[in-house]
């Protein structure tokens, strides 16, 4: 298996996080990519720096006025006398069909979910090559490998097609997903992330041919608290092609895997051609948001569950955040399926 990283995915440092309405660092910080850089190749992975993929697949689910907001919205934000250093939207209307303001403020509101996700000078490259990051080992995988590891970050499940949030710009497993779709009538995401893929959800909601599953903690009290409840099942030529598998607080191993048999009954349903994976590591027991209580030993045995679907597999990174145990819950997962994919 390949690793798929390019170092300028780094230049996004974001330095404004509000958690309980106080302003506090931002956990999504790049020593994450050098953690689970580190972790790949010393498992013995090869490493492919990633290109730029230009726009055409990142726009295939993005809508391109969102693209443009994302690539100049930090030049005009810094014009206005007094702005901070970031980009960063005072407010966040419900949405409407009606109008779609002009002055860099209200786009910011318009596309910008909540304030974990504000923009830099250096944000547009950086989430740019992520998704690159995407494409590309999604295109490696259409052109045969069985399974390809996607250091995706920043990261990108809950970005919708105009709408950044909760550290997420850009979808990398949609826009993975989508690229898959090229070869395959039907594309299946599964999302083991701590928190509800609801950008990826909301992405395909009214799709049959990409089917997105989730396992996350109970959104009731958990991010993102509007998206990720069991009823939620699709739209239109979607419904059935949506499933949430929401987890009490603090589920250990037992309980992921037993809802992980549930996905993967569903996805053997489905019969797709190709699979993404939304890998989260802050299911972790160990993680700075303490949702879930995964062991390190149990990203291995979600790995080999995972496996044993036999699909070319394309594993996108998601979340995961700064602990000891980070790299260390990368190589289970990456092990866990080595040894068990087989296409």
């Amino acid at each position: 298996m390949k690793v798929v990283y390019n170092e300028a995915q780094k230049l996004h440092y974001p330095q404004h996080f509000v958690a309980s309405g106080t302003i506090t660092a931002n956990p999504e910080q790049p020593e994450r990519a050098d953690r689970l850089f580190a972790a790949a190749v010393g498992i013995g992975l090869e490493h492919e720096m990633t290109v730029d993929q230009g726009l055409a697949g990142i726009s295939a689910v993005h809508t391109p006025e969102y693209l443009q907001f994302l690539q100049h919205a930090h030049e005009r934000w810094r014009r206005r006398e007094g702005a901070s250093a970031e980009v960063i939207p005072n407010v966040h209307p419900v949405r409407s069909t009606s109008g779609y303001p002009e002055s860099v403020d209200g786009q910011a509101g318009f596309h910008m979910a909540d304030t974990a996700c504000p923009i830099s000078a250096e944000t547009w490259d950086a989430v740019r090559m992520s998704a690159s990051t995407a494409v590309q080992a999604a295109r490696h995988v259409l052109d045969g490998e069985s399974s390809i590891y996607s250091l995706c970050r920043p990261p990108g499940h809950h970005a919708y097609a105009d709408m950044a949030g909760g550290f997420c710009y850009l979808n990398n497993s949609g826009v993975a997903a989508q690229c898959l779709r090229g070869d395959h009538d039907r594309v299946a995401i599964l999302d083991v992330d701590l928190h509800h893929g609801n950008g990826t959800q909301g992405m395909f909601y009214r799709r049959p041919d990409v089917l997105t599953v989730s396992l996350h903690c109970d959104p009731a009290r958990f991010y993102p608290f509007f998206w990720g409840y069991a009823d939620e099942r699709g739209e239109g030529p979607g419904l059935g092609y949506n499933m949430n598998l929401p987890l009490p607080r603090h589920a250990g191993d037992a309980e992921f895997l037993e809802a992980l048999d549930a996905a993967i009954g569903r996805i053997a349903a489905y019969s797709p051609g190709a699979l993404v994976v939304a890998l989260g590591l802050d299911a972790y027991e160990g993680d700075p948001f303490g949702g879930l209580s995964v062991t390190t030993t149990g990203f291995a045995r979600i790995a080999e569950k995972i496996a044993a679907l036999r699909l070319p597999t394309v594993i996108v990174q998601e979340g995961g955040y700064l602990c000891d145990e980070l790299g260390a819950n990368l190589a289970s997962f990456l092990t866990g399926f080595g040894e068990k994919h087989r296409v």
